[in-house]
């Protein structure tokens, strides 16, 4: 069993690596000590004003804590026009919550799954050679997703460094 010492540091890094966290995000880190010691501590941080407590996600039961910095950041990106932009992940980024943050079954964090996103939302699925269209996204765009799932983007500098026969 961890020392109090050694759970506010676990806790923090948890808050720092994802601004909001509850007991479903802490169970998916195989460092992280059991939820009921980990959330004693949180309570603490609140009483001293490190931490905030409440309810930041939606769709998510149990406590909530946040670092005071990503509250504002939420609250801003709930005013955010939604522009449909496309972000596509590895499933092994520890920003792959589907299935904890979002409906639907876990995609394994294998480096070759990826996870397709539009405003925040998972619109496609590449598992091994499978690519699977999640209901959110419409029918008649399957194809620019398909290729947004897939294609590698590369920065204006590391494209310069590579040479112009980079897309």
């Amino acid at each position: 069993m961890a020392g109090g010492e050694d759970i506010r540091t676990l806790a923090m890094t948890l808050l720092k690596r994802y601004g909001v966290i509850f007991r479903r995000i802490a169970e998916r880190e195989s460092f992280a000590p059991p939820w009921r010691e980990l959330v004693r501590v949180l309570r603490l941080l609140e009483l001293r004003g490190e931490v905030r407590g409440g309810r930041f996600v939606d769709g998510v039961w149990g406590e909530q804590f946040a670092l005071p910095e990503a509250v504002a950041g939420l609250r801003e990106t709930r005013r955010k026009q939604r522009d449909g932009k496309l972000v596509s992940i590895s499933a092994a980024d520890p920003l792959n919550l589907t299935g904890i943050m979002t409906p639907g079954a876990r995609v394994p964090s294998h480096y070759r799954n990826r996870v397709l996103y539009r405003d925040g939302v998972p619109v496609a699925i590449k598992e091994g050679e499978d690519i699977r269209i999640l209901p959110a996204a419409e029918g008649k765009e399957e194809w620019s997703l398909r290729t947004a799932l897939v294609k590698r983007s590369f920065s204006p500098k590391l494209r310069a460094y590579l040479g112009k026969g980079v897309a």
